[in-house]
């Protein structure tokens, strides 16, 4: 059958669409697609700044064009680039550097994904989009809901009515100090939420910049990656890690998101 709102799996998809559809760009594996394309671009681009190599303008615009409006025909090309290869972020490898090709400058292709191992995208395109979706979606509707909780105790301060212990009734109290219990509790899980770093793993295939150490040598790739992963993506890499990123910082985040919920 047509995949569509009532043919859909889950209901998330399917009967409450409507409700979450804006989602879509930040958890669909469209999304997934997008987010690993700005890795490795963004990567791409630190290596030229970091004079690994010299990247014409025009083709810099081009990528950043290619970032900027990625579209669901790019993302089908890249799928269609796995049918091939079987493997999800070397789809990705291969369109950039089919970019690179219709540029003129494929000899600059390799650098694309230089010394990397799939988890140095995912482990940074996910939270990436993570980052993104808590701070543009969930948080502003958290503290919109926190606010209109607000507004109503401050409406209804006076409004006395009989409150309970053990499910008893005992002394009075007022609807608006009982609203406003939700609303502190609302502002501590929030304060603690944003404590939370937004974690991420870049370090090649065991973590530990063997391919990068061995290209070259001289460079300080722990400085560089720190840098990459910090001050471009606006993420916090783990120093030491397997191949993979911890994601213990993501289980708290899930965990505070229950606790709101």
């Amino acid at each position: 059958m047509e995949l569509n709102n009532l043919t859909a799996i889950s209901p998330i998809d399917g009967r409450y669409r409507k409700q979450i559809a804006h989602l879509d760009e930040y958890f669909s594996e469209y999304a997934l697609i997008k987010y690993r394309v700005i890795v490795e671009v963004e990567y791409f681009f630190f290596l030229a700044d970091k004079k690994f190599f010299k990247l014409p303008a025009k083709t810099r615009q081009s990528l950043r064009g290619i970032i900027e409006n990625f579209s669901l025909n790019d993302a089908q090309q890249i799928k269609q680039i796995e049918s091939t290869t079987n493997h999800d972020v070397k789809a990705v490898e291969y369109f950039l550097k089919e970019q690179l090709e219709k540029a003129g400058i494929g000899e600059l292709k390799e650098w694309i994904h230089f010394g990397l191992t799939s988890q140095d995208i995912n482990n940074t395109s996910i939270p990436l989009s993570w980052k993104n979706s808590l701070e543009q979606e969930l948080l502003p509707a958290i503290i919109n809901t926190q606010a209109s909780l607000a507004e109503l105790a401050i409406k209804w301060k006076n409004v006395a009515m009989l409150a309970r212990t053990h499910g008893q009734p005992a002394s009075p109290t007022r609807l608006g100090k009982e609203l406003m219990v939700f609303v502190e509790r609302l502002s501590n899980q929030v304060e603690l939420l944003s404590y939370i770093p937004f974690a991420a793993k870049f370090g090649g295939a065991t973590g530990n910049f063997n391919a990068h150490k061995i290209a070259y040598p001289k460079k300080d790739w722990i400085a560089l990656g720190n840098e990459f992963v910090e001050k471009v993506l606006g993420l916090q890499r783990m120093q030491f890690t397997t191949q993979i990123e911890h994601y213990d910082n993501l289980a708290a985040h899930f965990d505070g998101i229950k606790r709101i919920n």
